[in-house]
């Protein structure tokens, strides 16, 4: 009886302390987006998603032949986000921003955020899976 309940409080401790551990990521960045074409988009805010497990930035994006695409960026959990200023107050629909992230592989006009750049020249790191969106590591710098 005692080995038996000293087992059972060893697993539920080890339980415990898997569920306390963050999760980096459900799956990898590479598995749907491409590290060789960043992205660098100037738009306006179309809709901001702050949901779980993912939030999501939608953007009207301007061409050089001046057809809008509206473009769907990943970013990481809200949490993440709010914890590095992105809020719906605080990128309101309307807003004109930078975005800088990787296209998706699937080649349509999806993508996973780095970083939100402001007018002012802010950056807010989206906390996601690519690389340097916790504000560490390289950023893209080829031009869309």
């Amino acid at each position: 009886m005692r080995i038996t309940m000293t087992v059972i409080g060893v697993v539920v401790a080890v339980g415990l302390l898997v569920a306390a551990m963050p999760l980096n990521a459900h799956h990898a960045f590479s598995a749907a987006f491409d590290k060789t074409k960043p992205i660098n988009l100037v738009g306006v805010v179309t809709r901001v998603e702050l949901v779980n497990p993912h939030s999501w930035i939608w953007l009207d994006v301007k061409s050089k032949d001046g057809k809008v695409v509206n473009w769907g960026i990943e970013g990481g959990p809200p949490s993440n986000l709010f914890r590095n200023g992105i809020t719906k107050a605080s990128l309101p629909v309307g807003t004109e921003i930078k975005l800088f992230g990787y296209q998706a592989k699937s080649g349509e006009s999806k993508g996973v955020g780095v970083f939100v750049e402001y007018l002012d020249g802010r950056k807010v790191f989206m906390g996601g899976s690519a690389p340097g969106a916790d504000g560490r590591g390289s950023t893209p710098q080829t031009p869309r």
